[in-house]
């Protein structure tokens, strides 16, 4: 599963129709729509967590983006903080991508932030809360 937090404008144009159906129905998106308006101007923003495959996930950005919508990507980002963690591997057990794994025979947690998709499944699931969402600038999908 591919997830990420996105901030979408669409033009005043694309405004009344339903683009955003059309990532469940056509992409096998799900999303999580955090915010939505219509700004004075009659243009549209939305803050949204979609979720699919990453086959998807990309089909439906490129659709969007098709559609005249431009798509930031909110900026958020996993830490871990090394001092907190226990090395229990608790977190190792619900990340999807593998950023989180045991190393052998040391038996400590390795955490590889290139693979890791932001999920935070992780967050949750690390009893010393090692594992820390932090905020980070916006950037554009291009």
């Amino acid at each position: 599963m591919y997830s990420r937090m996105l901030v979408l404008r669409f033009p005043k144009t694309e405004v009344e129709k339903p683009i955003v159906c059309f990532l469940a129905s056509d992409f096998d998106l799900t999303f999580n729509i955090l915010k939505a308006t219509i700004l004075p101007r009659k243009e549209g923003v939305m803050v949204m967590e979609l979720s699919g495959t990453r086959k998807g996930f990309n089909k439906g950005i490129q659709y969007l983006k098709e559609q005249g919508v431009q798509i930031h990507r909110v900026g958020q980002d996993i830490k871990r903080n090394t001092a907190k963690c226990t090395h229990c591997g608790a977190c190792t057990a619900v990340c999807p991508t593998g950023a989180l794994s045991v190393k052998r025979p040391e038996m400590t947690v390795v955490f590889n932030h290139k693979k890791c998709s932001v999920c935070g499944l992780c967050v949750p699931a690390c009893p010393p809360r090692a594992m820390e969402i932090r905020t980070t600038g916006n950037t554009i999908l291009k």
